[in-house]
């Protein structure tokens, strides 16, 4: 769980509602065809810009800026240095059915264990990383996409809005509705984009570089471990990708 975008979100969320019923109530923000211009509108031009999959897939990949899925560089290192001195006593075959805290290290270490050469198995995790970034971009491409477009929907929904009021000037009844979806369809669509998007796709950019990093740590592991390098060298390596206090907490263990 990211504290930091559940709080913020919410927080922002909060002071922006805060503002609306001190000046009234949320109730005159509220206007249904504002909703489905702006959200509707929205949903099914972002759908219009990727493949069906993608677009649906890009739902649960939003959840993970909320609810990233958390590996340990720490816990990486030090279990890398344990199955260096592991394969260094035994061979490489000890490091057989040696539990490994993902799927990605899991699938190297296998590597390892049937005998590929350094250079296939940085091949081969390398090209993973590569297709992994590719596949997240196409996820982010499809956040972006709301951050593009919901303010051009509200646009759209504010030139609707005018021309309704300036068509119907002769009525007074009817210039207040047509002025709320003027105005209101630009309010949902910068809050769509700059409070919930646009932040969304900043952390989830993150998330990705992180797993980049977190991924070639493990490719630099074991090629250090093909190559029969020292658990101290390797350990060394790979803390270099750490801040300095985890760095000193590692020495010291």
């Amino acid at each position: 769980m990211d504290l930091a975008s559940i709080i913020g979100f919410i927080g922002a969320c909060g002071m922006i509602a805060g503002a609306m019923i001190s000046g009234g109530g949320l109730g005159p923000f509220v206007d249904v065809p504002s909703v489905l211009i702006v959200v509707g509108g929205t949903f099914f031009a972002v759908m219009y810009t990727t493949p069906l999959p993608t677009f649906l897939s890009s739902f649960g990949a939003m959840g993970k800026a909320f609810f990233p899925p958390v590996k340990s560089q720490e816990q990486l290192v030090t279990r890398m240095v344990e199955l260096a001195a592991i394969a260094r006593k035994d061979g490489m075959m000890a490091l057989d059915g040696q539990d490994v805290p993902d799927k990605f290290f899991q699938k190297g270490m296998q590597m390892l264990v049937d005998g590929a050469d350094e250079k296939k198995l940085v091949a081969q995790l390398t090209q993973e990383i590569k297709s992994m970034r590719e596949r997240h971009g196409d996820l982010q491409a499809v956040v972006k996409a709301w951050v593009d477009l919901a303010p051009a929907m509200g646009m759209i929904g504010t030139l609707v809005g005018l021309v309704l009021m300036l068509g119907n000037m002769s009525d007074p009844k009817a210039i207040g509705p047509a002025m709320a979806v003027a105005l209101l369809t630009t309010l949902y669509g910068a809050f769509f984009a700059n409070v919930m998007f646009a932040p969304m796709l900043t952390k989830l950019e993150l998330y990705t570089n992180k797993e980049s990093v977190y991924r070639e740590m493990v490719v630099l592991g074991l090629r250090n471990i093909a190559r029969g390098e020292s658990p101290r060298n390797i350990q060394d390596q790979l803390a270099a990708n750490l801040p300095p206090k985890i760095q000193q907490k590692l020495e010291a263990a």
